[in-house]
């Protein structure tokens, strides 16, 4: 247990970060949505000066950054700076804090048949922050009544 007890004080601060903040005026992040056979891929557009924390990935996929420039800060500490154009893979499991510099968009790739944002990101993400608000949007989930589910993602001003 030792050897996770850095990684858990991390994921507690991070929890306790994001519920801070969730607390905040969120900004609006305009997403687009492609399908091809068997694939998703979600396009995030973030403007200069905020701040996004992710949902805990399900999978392993790759994501683009095509503009800008960010600060990603991982659960186990780490962090470092990413500039246009970068192509990484995310780790199942792993969950991120992004400070982005630049207006920026990032890019993520996932293999599903399925054609409904909502539906899919469920399937692949989840969070387990007991911290934030009840009624917090994280992303872009929401009610079938919500017409701007998979339209924009609330992110941390």
């Amino acid at each position: 247990m030792d050897s996770l007890s850095p990684i858990l004080k991390i994921k507690s601060k991070m929890d306790i970060f994001e519920a801070e903040n969730a607390k905040l005026p969120q900004v609006v992040c305009p997403l687009v949505h492609r399908f091809t056979d068997g694939m998703y891929i979600r396009e995030i557009h973030m403007p200069a000066g905020i701040v996004v924390t992710s949902r805990i990935h399900k999978t392993q996929h790759p994501y683009v950054i095509t503009m800008g420039v960010c600060e990603v800060v991982k659960e186990d500490g780490t962090h470092e700076l990413l500039k246009a154009p970068h192509t990484g893979i995310t780790e199942k499991g792993t969950r991120r804090v992004l400070l982005i510099h630049e207006d920026t968009v990032w890019t993520t790739f996932h293999i599903t048949d399925k054609t409904d944002p909502v539906e899919i990101e469920n399937d692949i993400t989840y969070t387990d922050n007991e911290l934030l608000p009840k009624d917090f949007r994280q992303g872009y989930l929401g009610s079938e009544h919500d017409t701007t589910i998979g339209q924009e993602a609330l992110c941390l001003a």
